[in-house]
């Protein structure tokens, strides 16, 4: 996308302004220098620093009345006027039930009153396990905890058992409060592993014979209702926390080993959200009228962080229904003016716009790309508005989504430049898109809302100061503004992993810098962009060295790829892949070559895996990729990668060493076959780095019988696609690849530590994986159509062209990134 800066923004002011605008000009902070977004300090490190403060001196609070969690609640306590704070709907309703800023206040210092009053101790040596979806009573636990400075743990469903029982004991829980009757299940029969648990509190009713189990167990069993009524007819003084008080233990769902506990204190997140704050400027407020949707996992950084910003606002929080079919009709109920995302979700909704088009004639067609090219004109002109001419066009779209977004943010693995560019064109609404981890407690650095820039994650938050180190292996060095890892000091930095002085260590080192795992480079403007994780990159025999994600989410921009495992090590001079296929472009495939089958079976057919790697050589030629980092050779595989099989993490992230370790007969053949293609026979179990093989035992799998090769003449799929209607003339297949972000949750391996357990606000955003499978039944059918140099699209019924509207398929998880930043 070309450079753009904001000029103009024309959008609605939802309620009254809760002074962030006026604070932000008491604190005299600057304006953004875009062409020069960050700093760097005196001294050998090259340390860098926000544009903001050219001094150094970070910005660690933003509000003077804001200092821990339960001020943030406070603040926005009283600038509601006890307005509507909790929303919820029940199945088959058409509108949303809410609790006032009171009403939650009052509901929480009862429901933490009445803990106390069944022998929970108040204080920093409480731990309080939460284990449920996105609802009501997880804020009410959470303010609970933030009025008696307990420290809040959560847990989530697709952890598993084990990793749940390793918790629940590491962690010392005494307390869990549960949603159903199941997770009350999983802890009573791991009540043996867990013996500090003494009491489970209970959402929903829960049968006779579980009730008995608990009993036998020695557990009391209780309902959130009679804890709550027990502490309103007795309130307790509250204990209000400090700024140096842990806020919240959360324990990361990583790729490797048991999950690691991320200790985040009151002061840590107040740090990180005063950072976004300073970025925002005076070009965008969080208001009191603003309305909030929250479908993102809770049990996660990215969507916590996100209620805390709308709680200081006196803004609203609408939760989700549960069911991520139904999400884009909460969105339109609850009429939501705030909607945060992870990449997938933006994506699907992107291909439900683009699929709805696709079914309308000819000359509504023609009018909703006109409106689009003229949209991003206006865009590129520096201003973005939902009222002018043009947005007349896409109005009923709008509506879908409740007509009265106004902000989109964004985190976890890149979004194709032209998705963005879309979404903000449809909606005149801006996005925000950041990069952080939940070790830096949300957010390290962020677009400045006047950058329309993209291919990058933004300004560093004035709340950090960021470095890179040297990896001279990989050629990456400071002084040339890139490095092996990503370092952040702060504020906002991490306490330390829970009982894991070694691990913590590892991460921080003596100076205070965290140590992200990730690596990066500073673009000539000073924006942070980055490279790959450390640990994934690898290097092939002739010393040219691969980041496998940036490979992959090439990759799954060709029409067919649902997930793909790109691999590669110093034995070969090329990379291989593993590739699960779309299941619906197969069966388009196989409808139109009449072949029979189903997936599995026609997974094994070697015409399929031809026309497989022919899209992906395809692919590859419009794409970026280097000549040693493109893919030579393939196997098809028929089952997806997911948090059950073992294959990815509960935030929908490849598990590279489990999945090195089971394809290894697969690569060594695909290996064997390209040396016997070049005349030489390839050595047996030569292709495999045994280093990186050593890993675990294999995970849960079904397994198949695919046949492993490349191809040596690859097909022509279909004929050049045509101009989807920017004016410039610019080939479309190439266009529509940038205007699709990458679906599978291989690619978010980018945002996590150390290639393993922690969790990112990436992974918060992960988050969206169970949400975007099923986020709207528009696409199940059919795809976009092109759209030819007159800015009509071509409708080729069977061109298998023809984008496949569905997502890649990932695993589905429980309340999204919860698994799934």
């Amino acid at each position: 996308m070309a450079t753009a800066e904001l000029k103009k923004l024309v959008i609605d002011y939802p309620g009254e302004s809760a002074g962030t605008i006026e604070r932000f000009k008491e604190l005299g902070i600057g304006k953004p220098n875009l062409k020069a977004q960050s700093i760097v300090l005196e001294g050998p490190d090259r340390e860098r620093v926000s544009c903001l403060i050219p001094d150094g001196k970070k910005i660690t609070t933003f509000f003077e009345d804001v200092q821990t969690l339960y001020d943030a609640f406070q603040r926005g306590l009283k600038l509601s006027r006890n307005s509507n704070c909790l929303g919820w709907r029940s199945p088959g309703e058409n509108s949303y039930k809410w609790l006032s800023y009171d009403e939650v206040h009052k509901r929480a210092h009862a429901f933490g009153s009445g803990l106390i009053k069944s022998g929970i101790p108040e204080g920093q040596d409480t731990k309080l396990g939460i284990f449920s979806k996105n609802r009501v009573e997880w804020s009410l636990t959470e303010q609970a905890s933030n009025i008696f400075s307990m420290i809040l743990v959560p847990l989530y469903d697709t952890l598993g058992q084990d990793a749940c029982k390793v918790i629940c004991k590491k962690a010392e829980l005494k307390v869990v409060i549960c949603e159903k009757e199941n997770q009350v299940l999983m802890l009573v029969d791991s009540s043996t592993d867990i013996p500090d648990l003494k009491i489970i509190v209970v959402m929903e009713e829960v049968s006779e014979t579980v009730e008995k189990k608990a009993k036998e167990k020695g557990i009391s069993l209780r309902s959130f209702q009679d804890v709550e009524e027990d502490g309103s007819i007795d309130l307790q003084e509250p204990l209000l926390p400090k700024p140096e008080d842990i806020s919240t233990i959360c324990f990361t769902s990583g790729t490797t080993g048991v999950p690691k506990g991320v200790i985040l204190t009151h002061g840590n997140i107040i740090a990180g959200t005063a950072g976004l704050f300073a970025v925002m400027g005076d070009q965008f407020e969080f208001r009191t009228g603003d309305i909030h949707l929250s479908y993102l996992p809770l049990a996660h950084v990215y969507e916590r962080y996100n209620q805390i910003i709308m709680f200081m606002h006196g803004s609203s929080l609408g939760f989700f229904q549960g069911d991520p079919k139904l999400l884009l009709d909460d969105l339109a109920c609850l009429q939501a003016t705030i909607f945060p995302c992870v990449p997938r979700v933006m994506n699907k909704l992107y291909e439900v716009i683009l699929a709805g088009v696709s079914e309308k004639n000819i000359i509504v067609q023609k009018i909703f790309f006109k409106a689009l090219q003229e949209k991003k004109k206006e865009i590129l002109r520096g201003t973005v508005r939902n009222n002018g001419l043009w947005d007349l066009v896409f109005k009923k779209i709008r509506m879908k989504t409740g007509g009265r977004v106004r902000l989109i943010s964004t985190a976890a693995a890149p979004i194709g430049p032209e998705v963005k560019m879309v979404i903000r064109a449809i909606f005149g609404c801006l996005i925000l898109d950041g990069y952080g981890q939940t070790e830096t407690s949300g957010p390290v650095s962020m677009n400045f809302p006047a950058d329309l820039t993209d291919n990058h994650v933004g300004a560093i938050l004035p709340s950090a100061t960021v470095k890179l180190i040297d990896a001279p292996d990989l050629e990456y060095f400071a002084s040339n503004d890139q490095g092996e890892q990503i370092c952040v000091k702060g504020d906002n930095i991490f306490q330390g992993y829970y009982k894991d002085p070694e691990k913590t260590s590892e991460t921080i080192d003596a100076d205070g810098y965290h140590h992200t795992g990730d690596i990066g480079e500073w673009l000539p403007n000073g924006q942070l962009k980055i490279i790959d994780r450390v640990k994934h990159i690898f290097k092939l025999s002739q010393g040219e060295y691969v980041a496998p994600e940036k490979v992959e989410n090439e990759y799954l921009r060709a029409e067919c790829v649902g997930q793909i495992f790109v691999h590669g090590h110093s034995l070969e001079d090329c990379c291989v892949a593993i590739v699960v296929p779309k299941e619906e472009w197969v069966e388009k495939v196989a409808k139109q070559r009449h072949w029979e089958g189903d997936f599995k079976t026609l997974c094994e057919k070697k015409e399929l895996k031809d026309l497989i790697f022919a899209n992906m050589n395809d692919c590859a030629k419009r794409s970026d990729l280097k000549g040693f980092e493109k893919v030579k050779c393939i196997s098809v595989h028929s089952e997806l990668f997911s948090v059950e099989n073992g294959f990815l993490t509960p935030t929908l992230k490849s598990k590279r060493p489990v999945l090195r370790k089971f394809f290894e007969g697969k690569v060594t053949a695909m290996y064997g076959e390209l040396a016997e293609q070049k005349g030489n026979p390839h050595e047996p179990g030569r292709a495999v780095n045994k280093e990186t093989s050593s890993s675990s035992a294999h995970p849960k799998h079904t397994g198949d019988t695919t046949k492993n090769g490349s191809v040596e003449n690859e097909a022509k799929l279909s004929k050049d696609e045509e101009n989807i209607g920017d004016g410039d003339g610019a080939d479309q297949s190439k266009q529509k690849d940038d205007l699709r972000e990458n679906g599978s949750a291989v690619s978010e391996d980018t945002l996590k530590k150390d290639g393993g357990d922690e969790e990112k606000t990436s992974d918060d955003a992960d988050e969206g994986g169970e949400l975007v499978k099923d986020v709207s039944k528009e696409t199940e059918e059919e795809k976009p159509k092109d759209e030819d140099k007159n800015d009509s699209p071509a409708i080729e019924e069977n061109s298998p062209k023809d984008r496949d509207k569905n997502d890649n398929g990932d695993a589905a998880v429980d309340g999204n990134e919860g698994k799934q930043e």
